[in-house]
């Protein structure tokens, strides 16, 4: 096939700050990332936030949270921090050099320190999350990190030691190697964190009649506590492809972003990290990125729509709820079939997992089958 026209990276070329020596001596300070911290670094560097080189500055920081832009003016919903505590803050001066250390002390690369900035979080929790409710895992994450913030560019030795799942693990550059390879010029992304049931299974391949590949993008990075482990939403991924989707048109690729369950404002993110990608299009559906009520069903949806100048190239497609209906015989939304009451088969994640817990398998009408069997064995013994 011919050499494809994919999408352009967001704000310029593609970032890669991959491919840095270890220096011959170790600088005098050191910074061990936290988990957060550590997918930034990874999505940085292989160029997944393009355009930014390093964690973010003082202007850009505020810009994000006053106007949803970098200080440039190019689209970007959420300030990407490398922020210390006291003490190491005390360390380290503009100029210097530092090294960026995994939980477990191993050598990721190193950071020239361009600013030093105190962070006010009370403002990026309210402009954010819309809330600076502990109980929200974003503003969570955000409280209990340091009050200083470190701005630079970063040289990346390591991407990340021990890396899971990397047939699956691949770079904005080599998705888009692979799309043209394929043919590819449209490219349709689904962003998931959770196995993929029925509904959802027919959002994507709606997707797919209209573009010329799906691009399964699972985020694989740090989530919250509670979320089905990442090994056994891969078994379902593989399972669930191989068994229900045509391979010449659909791709299994992880993104290894740390969750942020920062509703709106997150779907931009998640968008831009798609046309990184080389995809054309992204499924936002209802709730996206949300968690608990902190956000409207639609809201992420509508964000779209409110972007500041040229907004973004990828196209959103906005979905509404689906359900399996008894009367229509098959999948329906409220744009296809009439609400009846009674008529939907739905079921809350409450419902579902109890089922799963006693060996149950949920209604083939909201998930597969084969689905079902890998949570079922995942959750025995719980």
């Amino acid at each position: 096939m011919g050499r494809a026209e994919l999408i352009s990276p967001h704000g310029g070329p593609l970032v890669d700050r991959t491919g840095a020596s270890k220096e011959g001596t170790d600088p005098a300070v050191s910074i061990v990332l936290t988990p957060h911290q550590q997918c930034d670094f990874e999505m940085i560097a292989v160029g997944a936030m393009s355009p930014i080189e390093g964690f973010i500055g003082e202007a850009d920081y505020h810009s994000v949270c006053d106007n949803m832009t970098l200080a440039d003016g190019k689209v970007w919903p959420i300030p990407i921090t490398l922020a210390v505590d006291d003490d190491v803050a005390g360390k380290v001066s503009v100029g210097d050099r530092v090294a960026l250390k995994d939980d477990a002390g191993r050598l990721l690369g190193y950071m020239t320190v361009k600013e030093k900035y105190k962070q006010d979080k009370r403002k990026c929790a309210t402009k954010v999350f819309l809330t600076e409710d502990l109980a929200h895992p974003g503003v969570k994450v955000l409280m209990e990190g340091g009050d200083t913030c470190l701005a630079g560019p970063i040289d990346v030795v390591t991407v990340r030691h021990d890396p899971e799942f990397i047939e699956h693990r691949l770079s904005p550059a080599r998705t888009r190697a692979e799309f043209e390879k394929r043919g590819w010029k449209t490219i349709v992304a689904f962003q998931t964190r959770n196995p993929i049931h029925r509904a959802h299974e027919y959002l994507t391949k709606c997707a797919q009649e209209i573009t010329d590949g799906l691009l399964i993008h699972p985020l694989m990075g740090e989530t919250k506590g509670g979320d089905i482990p990442a090994d056994v939403r891969m078994r379902c991924y593989t399972v669930l492809i191989e068994s229900y989707y045509h391979l010449d048109h659909t791709m299994l690729s992880i993104m290894p972003a740390a969750m942020r369950y920062g509703g709106p404002r997150e779907a931009i993110l998640h968008a831009i990290y798609r046309q990184n990608y080389g995809c054309s299009h992204f499924i936002v559906g209802r709730d996206h990125a949300g968690v608990g009520d902190y956000y409207g069903t639609y809201d992420a949806q509508e964000i779209f729509d409110a972007l500041p100048g040229k907004g973004l190239e990828i196209m959103p497609l906005k979905f509404e709820h689906a359900a399996w209906s008894k009367k229509a015989g098959g999948m329906v939304s409220g744009k296809t079939f009439p609400k009846i009451e009674g008529d939907q088969i739905f079921l809350s994640g409450t419902k579902v997992r109890e089922m799963l817990l006693r060996g149950e398998r949920p209604p083939v009408e909201f998930t597969r089958p084969e689905i079902a069997d890998i949570l079922i064995e995942a959750m025995k013994g719980k």
